[in-house]
């Protein structure tokens, strides 16, 4: 699967993957019009979740499919800012979910999100 948003053709993946009743998500940077976003955390995390919106869209799902994510960031004191703007994008029953405090990501990226969705979430 491959969309026009977030532009990873710099990056040997797909975007994400439909197999069978489940699309995997590949890991969304902030990154716009082939350049990486600067700005604050929120406006990043926002830019990422407006990557991954677009891709489970591509596959007639959104953000109420999406059973798992895992967010990686660089530094876990954005933890409460990230989670402010999550709670824009999803609501209870939140998906299964884990936070983890990575070293660097790719292209100096902060944070990165990934994602699997259920076309029939029990």
């Amino acid at each position: 699967m491959k969309t026009r948003v977030g532009d990873r053709s710099l990056f040997p993946l797909s975007q994400g993957i439909l197999s069978k009743d489940f699309l995997f998500v590949s890991g969304q940077i902030h990154m716009r019009e082939g350049k990486l976003l600067e700005g604050t955390i929120e406006q990043q995390t926002h830019q990422v979740m407006e990557n991954a919106k677009g891709i489970l869209h591509a596959a007639r799902l959104g953000f109420n499919d999406v059973v798992k994510v895992t967010i990686y960031v660089t530094d876990m004191s954005l933890y409460e800012k990230v989670n402010d703007v999550y709670r824009n994008y999803f609501s209870e029953p939140f998906p299964a979910r884990e936070m983890v405090c990575v070293k660097e990501l790719p292209a100096g990226a902060r944070i990165e999100i990934s994602m699997i969705a259920a076309k029939h979430k029990a």
